[in-house]
């Protein structure tokens, strides 16, 4: 816990605490008693979080937490925009995939361990064409 708190405290310190603090709604000397870990009588609230890493995006506090649990952050890259037309297209053929997996599935009225994976597998790429038409709208 204590590797969070100084990551909390070191996000604050570093991103010019009283431009921080006005974006955050919050007073300059507030925000930076309740960062301080040393100063028990006051403490960062989960809004104070989301408000440091939403307006400093200084995910150090984010980072540190999930490490405390076990994990990795690691952030996610969007994938390459492309053109609207091939976008859709590519959405309509996995979908057209995942619909003939699930009815190949269904033929014998018994969906097998096999199957269940080649429709979670189908899935998965409906998904990452979804991802690549949403980027092809935000470029367009």
């Amino acid at each position: 816990m204590e590797d969070f708190l100084r990551a909390c405290q070191s996000a604050v310190l570093d991103n010019e605490a009283k431009t921080l603090a006005a974006k955050m709604g919050v007073a300059h000397v507030s925000l930076l008693q309740r960062a301080n870990p040393d100063n028990d009588a006051h403490h960062l609230t989960i809004e104070h979080l989301f408000g440091i890493l939403l307006h400093a995006g200084d995910m150090r506090p984010l980072a540190a937490l999930a490490n405390e649990f076990g994990f990795d952050l690691t952030p996610k890259s969007p994938p390459e925009a492309q053109g609207l037309t091939s976008s859709l297209a590519i959405v309509g053929k996995e979908v057209a995939e995942l619909t003939i997996a699930v009815h190949a599935a269904l033929e014998d009225n018994h969906v097998n361990s096999l199957e269940k994976n080649l429709i979670r597998q189908e899935i998965h790429h409906v998904r990452q064409s979804l991802d690549v038409m949403d980027s092809s709208v935000k470029a367009a």
